[in-house]
């Protein structure tokens, strides 16, 4: 039995119905959001990222602060607390990073923008393949 659950989000609904199977599959396991924040883009390049790296921290912050607020309402609605991170860069290697010191991965299969998708490709999958613990994804 997994005591230690990982569940990286944004601010998608698949990302809530992953959370929402990790507490309701594993009622007794200590579970962590995690909401990861996308470094420079090809779209946009490392020298705008870190021209506007204050405003873009603040703006990663404060979307981070929604997504957790989310994930507490449905942890209180089963009665349940859980702990939130917030982290920067490619998403996919921060949480197959993180991954390792968690028993398991549960994990939405898609989320974000299309453009974010079309760029990054499917960090789910990167994460399924890459990953040192059992990953669940939910659709």
């Amino acid at each position: 039995m997994a005591s230690r659950i990982l569940v990286p989000m944004d601010d998608s609904e698949l990302a809530a119905l992953a959370l929402e199977h990790a507490l309701d599959e594993h009622p007794d396991a200590e579970i962590t959001v995690l909401h990861v924040v996308g470094g420079g883009s090809p779209m946009m390049g490392e020298a705008a990222s870190v021209a506007l790296a204050d405003e873009v921290e603040g703006a990663a912050r404060e979307q981070a602060d929604e997504v957790f607020e989310s994930a507490r309402g449905i942890a209180a609605e089963r009665g349940r607390e859980l702990d939130t991170e917030l982290a920067f860069g490619s998403p996919a290697k921060v949480i197959v990073e993180r991954a390792a010191e968690f028993d398991a991965v549960v994990m939405g299969t898609h989320g974000g923008t299309l453009s974010e998708r079309l760029f990054s490709g499917n960090v789910a999958e990167r994460v399924f393949r890459r990953s040192p613990v059992p990953v669940t994804t939910v659709r």
